[in-house]
């Protein structure tokens, strides 16, 4: 008589549960953080939303790490229009008062606000000028109202510059756009991971520089809020 050997018992791999959870949470987060944005955006909510979210699912001990893709979530930006109601509405007061040598305009990229570097600058120079800060002011706190990536341009004229500071338009471009830049981090706490800065020199003219007004207008710094195709572009 033969003895039948006895096939080990066979276990239920409890743990496979977990993949499914963890599958049905993701999607679940997804479709709220997609509601959420298509909404009205105010960033500082979204931060508590996610905060929120985080901690709820955290408490449960699966040792199953979902949510790690929450730090790289892009949020989406407004539409153009959206974002350009809230500049002119930030900036009213400072656009009335300059007389022309503030703009607020849309392209391709998303929303331009342009302003003459006489607002900003002394000639030859990089520094903010204090009677800039109303209007760097007023900026800030559009772009705190709005979650878009934002590119500062510094451009010139194409008269040549040769001081003790600066030994070519390029520099005094880029050091412009820099200087804007670090203001709204330092001064208003805008996340430099927003921020980017460039110098074009004379060579993103928007009017000729044969004449003085053509040249005034072209010494400038773009502030332009990215739209998403845009944005997407951008290093980082």
């Amino acid at each position: 008589m033969t003895n039948k050997k006895k096939k080990p018992e066979e276990h239920e791999n409890v743990e496979r549960w977990m993949v499914s959870y963890a599958d049905f949470v993701t999607l679940l987060f997804c479709f709220f953080t997609a509601m959420y944005a298509i909404s009205n955006i105010d960033t500082s909510k979204l931060g508590k939303f996610v905060k929120s979210m985080r901690s709820a699912f955290n408490a449960s001990e699966t040792n199953v790490n979902t949510f790690n893709v929450i730090e790289g979530i892009q949020i989406i930006a407004p539409p153009d229009a959206e974002v350009e109601a809230v500049v002119k509405n930030s900036l009213e007061s400072v656009i009335s008062g300059s007389k022309g040598g503030i703009e607020i305009r849309s392209d391709r990229r998303g929303i331009v606000i342009s302003v003459m570097d006489k607002f900003l600058f002394e000639t030859g120079a990089a520094k903010l000028r204090e009677t800039a800060r109303p209007i760097v002011d007023s900026v800030a706190s559009a772009l705190k109202r709005l979650p878009n990536v934002v590119r500062i341009e510094g451009h010139t004229d194409n008269v040549p510059i040769n001081n003790n500071e600066f030994s070519s338009n390029w520099e005094l471009s880029a050091k412009r756009a820099i200087n804007v830049s670090k203001y709204f981090v330092n001064a208003h706490g805008i996340q430099p991971e927003r921020i980017s800065a460039i110098g074009y020199a004379e060579y993103k003219s928007v009017a000729s520089n044969n004449t003085p007004e053509g040249r005034a207008k072209n010494r400038r710094v773009d502030i332009v809020i990215l739209n998403d195709v845009e944005a997407a572009k951008e290093p980082g």
